[in-house]
């Protein structure tokens, strides 16, 4: 075996095992989580989605998801400032991408006191490669997949599948949750203009 293959097979050995570790902990994790029977279908079928469900009005559920190096992101990072989540299933799939690459061009409009964050729970590794390949720069892209937190504080989690709903969720400069859109068809892109209108609802006029 040449050198390079030996450190191909030990990188995919490293990955196997974190993956089993990630989805144990999520296991563990979504057994407590109270479930409900939502209006968001894949397919035909309406989903359960796992986690509380945070009104709006509501105190934003503080959360931790990582970034591409498994460094522990939490909400408290993006204290006073307003902060546009955009969520997806998977990211590297259709609809998601075409999400994805919309908020990311969004970005240039908006002031520098808002963040806009991309979340999923692929691993890392994917989303790194994901937006390496499609020049993702601007969104700040984020795994939920080590202890699915962000999905059971904001009841995203879809049931027996592992994903996250497809979600806009915006967070006010006091943390608060201020605007909510649950796409109510997995394979549905979310209403943009609506979301992008109740951003610029919450910034101070220039």
């Amino acid at each position: 075996m040449s050198a390079l293959s030996y450190l191909r097979h030990k990188t995919f050995i490293a990955a196997g095992i974190l993956c089993l570790s990630f989805n144990s902990q999520a296991t563990a994790f979504q057994a407590d989580l109270p479930e409900r029977i939502s209006n968001v279908k894949a397919g035909n079928q309406q989903v359960v989605l796992l986690g509380n469900n945070p009104a709006v009005g509501d105190t934003a559920p503080a959360f931790k998801v990582v970034d591409a190096g498994f460094k522990t992101i939490s909400l408290a990072d993006y204290h006073g400032k307003t902060v546009m989540i955009s969520v997806v299933p998977s990211i590297d799939t259709g609809i998601c991408s075409l999400q994805t690459k919309r908020f990311n061009t969004e970005v240039a409009n908006l002031p520098d006191n808002v963040v806009l964050l991309t979340i999923s729970t692929d691993l890392p590794f994917a989303q790194k490669r994901y937006c390496q390949q499609e020049q993702i720069d601007k969104v700040v892209v984020l795994s939920d997949a080590v202890w699915r937190d962000f999905g059971g504080k904001y009841g995203l989690l879809i049931k027996d599948m592992g994903l996250l709903a497809r979600a806009v969720l915006i967070i006010n400069n006091k943390g608060t949750l201020a605007y909510k859109q649950l796409v109510p068809e997995l394979a549905q892109e979310p209403d943009y203009a609506a979301a992008l209108a109740a951003l610029q609802q919450l910034l101070p006029e220039s």
